[in-house]
This record gives structure tokens, sequence and C-alpha cells, in this order.
């Protein structure tokens, strides 16, 4: 199982695929585990992990967001404060991507409220996805084009995602906040004529040893 966040251009995109598995045992192939939530529509939840724990938890984003309306981080923040005090919620085994216009934020029930950058995911098949969608981001391709692209490799790869996939989409107010798009990330140094500067030439280790 996968979820992955993509939020590239004007649009920001959830997707999540179909598994449910119980052990070794695919369970069903056409869960949907991606939805929305609050009035209006402008907030996206998926889940991975166990489906009653999961859509427990999305219940309970979706009151917190009634008692804190447009403040999603607030809201998430509250839930996962309940989520790791309360001991009737602490054995709940799933983890959740929230995503608003602006905002991508990871929860578990360590307490963590995690916000992402231009691409978040969780599941089994979730580093799959978000290192393909990474490698993706600078390509010509939309958001919808990267979560596709990233979650077909993930199932290929992971046997516990398939290919039954859930597309959830929102306008994207956010700045770009990927390292490669910041242009942050470094190239790496072509030494392979540099030997002598690397390994240093024998006339620099004084001659035959």
């Amino acid at each position: 199982m996968g979820i992955l966040c993509v939020r590239k251009g004007d649009k920001v995109v959830l997707m999540g695929d179909g598994q449910m598995s119980m052990g070794n045992v695919v369970a069903k192939p056409n869960a949907i585990k991606v939805r929305r939530l609050g009035k209006g529509d402008k907030v996206m939840a998926g889940f991975a992990g166990a489906a009653a724990d999961g859509l427990t938890l999305l219940d309970l984003l979706e009151k917190k967001m009634e008692e804190y309306p447009a403040q999603l981080t607030r809201s998430a923040v509250e839930l996962a404060k309940m989520w790791r005090t309360q001991k009737m919620l602490r054995n709940l085994n799933a983890m959740m991507i929230v995503v608003d216009e602006s905002t991508t934020l990871e929860l578990s029930g360590s307490g963590e409220v995690v916000e992402g950058d231009d691409v978040m995911a969780v599941g089994s098949g979730g580093f799959f996805a978000e290192a393909a969608a990474r490698a993706l981001l600078d390509q010509d391709m939309s958001a919808e084009e990267i979560a596709e692209r990233a979650m077909t490799i993930a199932a290929d790869m992971c046997v516990f995602t398939n290919h039954n996939f859930v597309k959830l989409e929102l306008d994207n107010t956010a700045a770009p906040k990927n390292n490669r798009e910041a242009g942050r990330y470094v190239k790496a140094k072509d030494v392979s004529n540099e030997n002598d500067a690397v390994h240093g030439s024998q006339e620099d280790k004084g001659g035959e040893s």
C-alpha cells in the first residue's frame, strides 16, 4: 500500500493504491484510502496501515477541523496529541498524509506532525513512490503525470502495492519547496581526468616507494 502527494505547478495531487493485505494475502484490491474532508472539500487525506484505524483517524481529523476551521496544521497537531496521549487511540496503527492548497502534513501515532515539501509519501510502497517522484520532479511533467508514473513504479516493485490508483487533486497555492527546484542540488564533480589530483602522483609522494 502506498499514499503519495505531489505538489507542482498549479496543482497538488494525492494518490493511493487499492490493495489491502492481511499478512501475505490480498484481502481487497480496490480499497479507497484517500478522501476529501471538511466543508467545501478543501482538504484531502490518505492513510496507510490498518483500514479501520485509518478510517477512525480520518473521522477524528474531520472533527478537529470543525473545531478549528481553516487551521489545518492546528487541527493536525491536536489530533496527533490526542492520538499519542489517549489510551484508547494509542494503538491505532496507521500513518496519514493531509493536504490543503498550501500545506502537506504527515501524521503518525508517535506524535509527529511533519510538514513536507513538494513530494511526500507513506506506506510500504511509499519509499519507492517518493524516490521516483523526486527523480521526475524537474521533468516537463504535471503533478498528475508524476504521481501516476511514480505510483506505477512503486506498484511494480512493492508486493503490497497494486495498480488500482485513486486520485484526488486541489489547486496549489504554495511556492516550490523542493531542493531540486530551489537549485540547491549540486552536480557531482567529474574527476575522471583528475586522478593525479585525487590520488597524488608519484612525484608528489617523493618518487617510487
